[in-house]
């Protein structure tokens, strides 16, 4: 049986259109008595969904990250906001311990890391 902490889902404008986009964060989520089930060295498993005007969820992001941070957005209204991702070395043409931080404004678009 799969069980999630009750701050797995995180409702936040990320895309500036004042709709509620979701991060789904797979750190504390246990299958049994397994507790890594959804993480390993690159980190845990971390979907980011937006929504569209039209109501429909689209996911623009699924992958590893040790961990996140949703920077404060722009000044401006309708400005997208920008989450700093912390991911393993291998990202950055390093190795898994050392620091790799990316940074993507949030839109409708799907995005992904590659490694060098």
């Amino acid at each position: 049986m799969v069980t999630y902490a009750p701050d797995t889902v995180r409702r936040i404008d990320l895309t500036g259109d004042g709709r509620d986009d979701y991060i789904v964060d797979f750190r504390d989520a246990k299958c049994g008595e397994r507790e890594s089930t959804y993480c390993g060295t690159g980190g845990c498993l971390l979907n980011i969904l937006v929504t569209r005007p039209d109501g429909s969820v689209r996911a623009v992001f699924d992958g590893y990250v040790r961990s996140y941070t949703v920077v404060a957005p722009a000044m401006k209204r309708g400005a997208s906001r920008t989450v700093r991702f912390d991911l393993h070395g291998s990202y950055c043409g390093a190795f898994g311990s050392q620091a790799c931080v990316k940074e993507k404004a949030i839109s409708a678009t799907p995005f992904e890391f590659k490694k060098p």
